[in-house]
C-alpha cells in the first residue's frame, strides 16, 4: 500500500489573526430593536394571532382568498424559491460528508523504444521467457473515497447559513401571503364601495329625471325659463356619465382580483347589500414585542442577519489550512483475466494539508464582502423593525380618525338628504329658484359618495392594521 502525505506551509498564526480580525459592529448582531413605548391600545393579546379565515367574516371574500392562496403565480414562484433554498441545505450538508465514488476504465499504451521506460520494458520480462506485451493494455475498476475534514467547521457553518436563508425565504413567503390577503380584501371592499356608489347614482338619476319632468311642466306653464330646463337636463347627463365611470372602475377592480387569483377575467361574486352596515373588526394591537414575533418580514430580516453573521465565520475559515483525505480500493492489470489475481489489488491512501501563503487578495475580498453584507443585514433589520412599528402606529391612528369622520359624514348625508325635499318643496311653491335645487342635489350626491368612500377606507384600515401587525400567514 502506498501512502502519500502532502503538507503545504501556510501563513503564520499572527498574520492570520491580523487578517481575519472582524471590524467592530458594536454587538448589533445580537440586538433586537424594541420600541420603549407604543402610542395605542396595549393589550395582552394581538389581533395578528387570529387566523385570516376567522378575521374575515364575509364567506365570498374568504372563498376568493382561498383561491388566491392556491393559484396566485407570484406566490407559487416564491414556493419554488423555498424549494431551492431547501435543496441548498442538502448540498451544503453533502460537502462535509465523505464522498464515495465508483469507476472503471480501460486503455492502451505504447511507449517509445528509445526511452528509459521503453528500454526497461524491452529488457524485463513479465514472466520468465515472456516479454512485456506491446502495446500494453490497462484495465482498472474500483471504489474511491475523498473527504475534506471540516476541522474549522467552515462547511458546517455554511450549512447553517443555508438553513437561516431557508427560514428567511419562509418568512418572505409568509410576508407575501399577508400582503396578498390584504390586497384582495382591500380590493373586495373597494368593489363593494363602487357597487354602493353605482346604486347611489342610479337613485339620483331617477330623482333628477323626475325633477327634470317637473321643470319642463313649469316651463310650459311659463313659471321658469328654458335655461332652467337645460340646467336640469345637463345635471342628469352629468350623473349618467358618472355611472359609466363607476362601471369601468368596477371592471378594473374585478380584474385586479382575478389577476391576484390567477384566473382570466370574470365577474367576482360579492355581497352588495348593506355595505354601509358592515362593521370593521375590533383591533387589539398587543405590545411591541408581539409585533416582532408576528411580522414575517421582521422574521425574514432576522434570519438573513443570522445567515450573514455565520457567513463571516465561513469566510474567515478560508484563511486556515484545509485537510483532505482520499483513498482508493480496486483492481488493475494489463489483462482482464488477471483482474481476479490477488496481486492485481490496487490500494491508495493520501492526505493533503494546504493553506494560502501568498496572494490572498481573493480570500480577503470574500471576507471583507461578508462583513459588509453583515452590516447591511443589520441596517436592513433595524429598518424593517422601524417600518413595522410606524405602520402599526399610523394605521391605529387612522382607524380612530376614520370612525370620527364616518360619524360626521353620516350626519351630513342625513341633513343633505332632508334638504333635497325641502328645496323641491320651496321650488314648487316658487320660494326658491332652480339653482338652489341643483346645488342641493349635487351636494347630497357628493356627500353620499363620500360616505361610501369613508366606509371603504374604514374597512381598508382594519385590513391594513391586520397586515401591519403581521396577521394572515399563521
Amino acid at each position: 500500500m502506498k501512502i502519500r502525505i502532502i503538507v503545504i506551509f501556510f501563513c503564520g498564526i499572527s498574520l492570520i489573526f491580523n487578517a481575519c480580525k472582524a471590524p467592530e459592529i458594536a454587538g448589533k448582531t445580537e440586538t433586537r430593536v424594541v420600541p420603549d413605548s407604543f402610542n395605542g391600545s396595549l393589550d395582552s393579546t394581538n389581533s395578528a394571532r387570529v387566523k385570516w379565515s376567522e378575521y374575515f367574516s364575509d364567506p365570498k371574500l374568504k372563498s376568493l382568498i382561498e383561491i388566491a392562496l392556491e393559484n396566485n403565480q407570484e406566490l407559487n414562484i416564491t414556493l419554488q424559491e423555498i424549494e431551492i433554498s431547501k435543496n441548498e441545505i442538502m448540498a451544503r450538508k453533502g460537502e462535509y460528508l465523505p464522498f464515495l465514488n465508483y469507476g472503471a476504465g480501460a486503455g492502451v499504451d505504447k511507449v517509445a523504444r528509445y526511452t528509459n521506460i521503453g528500454a526497461l520494458e524491452k529488457n524485463i520480462d513479465i514472466k520468465p521467457g515472456r516479454e512485456t506485451p506491446e502495446p500494453l493494455t490497462d484495465f482498472m475498476g474500483g471504489i474511491f473515497a475523498s473527504w475534506e475534514v471540516d476541522i474549522w467547521h467552515k462547511l458546517r457553518n455554511a450549512r447553517q447559513a443555508a438553513v437561516n436563508r431557508y427560514l428567511g425565504t419562509i418568512g418572505g413567503k409568509n410576508f407575501m401571503v399577508t400582503n396578498l390577503i390584504a390586497e384582495i380584501a382591500n380590493t373586495y371592499y373597494e368593489l363593494l364601495a363602487l357597487d354602493s356608489q353605482l346604486e347611489i347614482i342610479k337613485q339620483n338619476i331617477q330623482i333628477q329625471s323626475n325633477a327634470l319632468k317637473v321643470v319642463k311642466l313649469q316651463k310650459d306653464a311659463t313659471r321658469v325659463t328654458e335655461l332652467a330646463v337645460r340646467r336640469f337636463q345637463a345635471q342628469v347627463l352629468n350623473t349618467q356619465e358618472m355611472q359609466y365611470e363607476i362601471q369601468q372602475k368596477i371592471v378594473v377592480a374585478e380584474n385586479k382580483i382575478n389577476f391576484l387569483l390567477g384566473r382570466y377575467p370574470q365577474p367576482v361574486l360579492r355581497d352588495t347589500t348593506n355595505f354601509n352596515d358592515i362593521v370593521p373588526n375590533i383591533i387589539k394591537v398587543g405590545n411591541p414585542t408581539q409585533i416582532l414575533q408576528n411580522r414575517p418580514d421582521i422574521i425574514q430580516a432576522e434570519q438573513e442577519l443570522q445567515a450573514a453573521k455565520i457567513e463571516v465565520t465561513v469566510a474567515r475559515a478560508n484563511f486556515y489550512p484545509r485537510l483532505g483525505l482520499s483513498a482508493g480500493l480496486g483492481l488493475q492489470a494489463f489483462n482482464p483475466v488477471l483482474l481476479v489475481n490477488p496481486r492485481s489489488i490496487l490500494t491508495n491512501l493520501a492526505g493533503d494539508l494546504m493553506g494560502p501563503l501568498v496572494n490572498k487578495n481573493a480570500i480577503k475580498a470574500t471576507y471583507f464582502n461578508a462583513n459588509a453584507k453583515q452590516i447591511q443585514a443589520i441596517y436592513n433589520y433595524e429598518r424593517t423593525v422601524l417600518n413595522a412599528y410606524i405602520e402599526v402606529v399610523n394605521q391605529f391612528s387612522n382607524i380612530a380618525n376614520l370612525q370620527q369622520s364616518y360619524n360626521l359624514k353620516t350626519n351630513e348625508v342625513l341633513a343633505l338628504t332632508q334638504s333635497i325635499n325641502i328645496a323641491n318643496s320651496l321650488f314648487n311653491s316658487a320660494r326658491a329658484d332652480y339653482m338652489e335645487v341643483l346645488l342641493t342635489q349635487r351636494d347630497a350626491l357628493e356627500s353620499r359618495f363620500d360616505l361610501a368612500e369613508t366606509k371603504m377606507r374604514q374597512l381598508n384600515a382594519s385590513v391594513n392594521i391586520y397586515r401591519a401587525l403581521g396577521g394572515g400567514w399563521n
